[in-house]
């Protein structure tokens, strides 16, 4: 039984303890905060902590500052942190600065009331500086000319500037300010800051620790001071380094612990462990390259997958939502040509242009990404691996892929970018819950007919979506010992899924009663050679489908070769010939028992048992019912009725929308003389009390019979 699924999403927040660490940040957070607290530099210096966005910056600051409060009591540090993106967006970032690191050192148990109170004073002064003057001129000693109205003030920053200095080199406890999150700023706010740290990047005793993405850092520093934005970073950064990013197996790790527990509810055999192997090492590794990068994905999961769990195929909907997070482009061309992932080519000239349509777009995206995102198509559409030569396996076909619910299925692939279920579809959860019925005769065909009294937006029912879809679980999904159970109810009810509305368009209709016989062969394969008759003599005898028993009857026909005897039995043979003739003389008497009470009449592709009436038992019978059946007008009418089909010769659509019928007339013909009740028809289409499709019948039979005699 699968777990139940709870939705969890991650907030995104960093660790805070050691002990948390799964990605091998603790050990190198460690060895640096042992550095830092042994290092006695005679002024102030600056280490940054280089890393992309959402590599584990903050969490690896938290483990920092687990480690400081190890250190020795003297050893141990003043922290002030600060974040300026809590204040982006606002002027005088320096002054926040300065009033934070006032504020922090409040807090400290050192008496630092001195320092606080000409450090509250600086931020005071600096604050009623020009931004455009105040940190740069106190950093380098100059003071403009075109500023001199401004020397009087700028002096006495400086001078303050110089006493608290004074002041930090007699403390006991070097003071060291976390600077975090400064690639979340815009470029404007980048060069403040690291105006406002080059101008007190000199004071004694204390450490600037910066973390930030140096590309983003590099790029808003660009034309700083007229020199690249690297250089400009060397001048004010003396310790630089690189943040070690987690290796492969560790950020897996990661990724697999999250997606266990939105997984839980996945029905059982549905996860291809093997499968999921291919399909994550040859694309969605790639794209998992910081603990981020996890989060994003997984709470995204978190969110999607419950909607469509057990009506798609887990792994593909990863993967497909992988590439809809981090490779949009690849996502929207999916979306918007399903025909050209979907399904499989055989023809060399699709294959070409196939080949020639992938790789037009492919080439587009982003050169880093693009070995991952072929990789990736490769594994979840079997086609463009075959056309790529990257799958190193023979795929199966599409009525397995149907069956796993995998997304290069045509009919699966909606349910990846509908987040549901389309309109009207039955989905994979609803057929387990009705096979799981089938040793209950009773409730089984209950269901069945309830789904056949369900229309969906398309005109089918939802019984023909049911009967097409479950050809794919007629094999370990059905226990062997419910098939009898199964053959029952189609047996009972089956002549009620029979429906014109379910007839496929074209030349070539296929109808419920194929889907049911399919089904019913399907099964049959599946029961023991000498079980076989059994199975089908009783649901024959119990049942009331007087069409399906003929139907199925007339199928075995097909399959076997009557002259080859008990010898010898072709291969596609499902029954043995003495025991087809004895199903073929339990149908007969069905049909004569139908006929007896008149309920024959009623039943579905009336032709077809006629038909079947006479090669079992001769013209005479089904002949002298016919014309029985033809002395009442209401038969007659309901009779002739049974005798249209669908026209295939011209347009089968009429002007109002509805099908086109035409009368069978060659099929009626060996069973009824039209002379004999030409006259009647003509009084009797007038008859009020006619249906629509009986008044055609009439008109339509009157009117070939008069054609063929001129």
């Amino acid at each position: 039984m699968s777990k139940k699924h709870y939705c969890t999403l991650s907030a995104d927040k960093p660790l805070i303890e050691p002990q948390e660490d799964q990605l091998g940040y603790a050990l190198f957070a460690r060895h640096l905060a042992f550095s830092l607290t042994r290092m006695v530099p005679a002024e102030g210096f600056v280490v940054a902590i280089y890393g992309p966005w959402g590599s584990g910056k903050t969490t690896l600051l938290n483990f920092l500052f687990h480690y400081f409060k190890e250190a020795p009591v003297d050893e141990q540090p003043i922290i002030v942190p600060f974040n300026p993106w809590w204040f982006s967006g606002h002027e005088k970032l320096a002054k926040h600065f300065f009033d934070q690191l006032q504020a922090s050192l409040a807090t400290s148990d050192v008496d630092l009331t001195l320092l606080q109170g000409k450090i509250a004073e600086f931020a005071d002064m600096v604050s009623e500086l020009p931004a455009s003057i105040h940190i740069p001129y106190i950093a380098i000693g100059k003071i403009a000319v075109e500023f001199t109205p401004l020397k009087s003030s700028v002096k006495n920053v400086i001078k303050l500037k110089m006493e608290i200095a004074e002041e930090l080199r007699k403390q006991p406890r070097r003071i060291f300010v976390t600077v975090d999150d400064i690639d979340r700023l815009n470029p404007e706010e980048i060069r403040q800051l690291f105006g406002v740290i080059k101008s007190v990047a000199d004071f004694p005793n204390v450490v600037y620790l910066l973390t930030f993405d140096k590309k983003v850092v590099i790029e808003a520093l660009r034309e700083s001071q007229g020199i690249s934005g690297e250089s400009y970073l060397e001048k004010i950064v003396q310790f630089p380094f690189e943040l070690p990013l987690p290796d492969r197996s560790s950020l897996s790790r990661l990724l697999f612990a999250r997606l266990e527990n939105i997984m839980a509810g996945t029905p059982e055999g549905l996860f291809d462990q093997t499968y999921w192997g291919n399909v994550f090492m040859r694309g969605i590794e790639h794209f998992i390259s910081t603990p981020r990068k996890i989060n994003l994905l997984t709470n995204t999961l978190s969110v999607t997958y419950p909607a469509v769990q057990g009506e798609v195929n887990p792994v593909d909907f990863i993967g497909i939502e992988t590439l809809r997070i981090f490779c949009p482009e690849a996502y929207n061309m999916i979306r918007t040509y399903p025909e050209k992932f979907t399904g499989r080519e055989w023809v060399s000239n699709k294959i070409d242009q196939l080949r020639t349509f992938q790789e037009s777009w492919v080439s587009q995206i982003a050169e880093e990404n693009r070995e991952a995102v072929r990789g990736l198509l490769s594994q979840l559409f079997p086609k463009l691996g075959e056309m790529w030569g990257d799958l190193g396996y023979d795929p199966p076909n599409e009525a397995t892929w149907r069956k796993q619910l995998r997304i290069c299925s045509p009919d699966i692939f909606p349910i990846f970018f509908h987040l549901a279920l389309p309109q009207g579809d039955i989905s994979n959860a609803e057929i387990m819950v009705i096979l799981s019925l089938a040793d209950n005769p009773q409730e089984f065909s209950a269901r069945l007919l309830e789904l056949a009294g369900q229309t969906r937006p398309d005109g089918f029912t939802r019984l023909h979506a049911f009967l097409d879809r479950v050809t794919d679980y007629t094999g370990k999904e059905i226990a062997e010992e419910s098939i009898p159970s199964i053959f029952l109810s189609l047996f009972d009810v089956g002549d009620q899924f029979i429906r014109s509305e379910d007839e496929s368009s074209g030349k070539l209709p296929i109808g419920n009663d194929q889907r049911v016989a399919r089904i019913i062969l399907q099964l049959l394969r599946r029961l023991p050679w000498d079980r076989r008759f059994d199975a089908l003599r009783q649901a024959i005898t119990q049942g009331r489908a007087v069409f399906i028993s003929a139907k199925i009857v007339m199928e075995l026909g097909k399959l076997s070769n009557k002259q080859a005897g008990e010898e010898r039995q072709k291969p596609e043979t499902l029954i043995r010939h003495s025991d087809l003739v004895s199903l073929e003389g339990l149908v007969l008497s069905k049909i004569r028992n139908a006929a007896t009470d008149e309920s024959l009449l009623k039943c579905p592709s009336l032709p077809e048992i006629l038909a079947l009436w006479k090669t079992l038992a001769g013209d005479a019978e089904p002949i002298t019912w016919v014309g029985q059946m033809g002395r009442d007008d209401h038969n007659l009418a309901l009779l002739l009725e049974k005798f249209m089909e669908k026209d295939f010769s011209h347009s089968m659509i009429q002007g109002d929308g509805s099908p086109r019928y035409r009368l069978n007339q060659k099929g009626l013909t060996p069973f009824l003389d039209p002379g004999i009740i030409l006259e009647r028809t003509r009084t009797l289409s007038e008859s009020e009390w006619l249906s629509k499709p009986q008044k055609d019948a009439l008109r339509q039979f009157i009117k070939r019979y008069e054609l063929k005699g001129q």
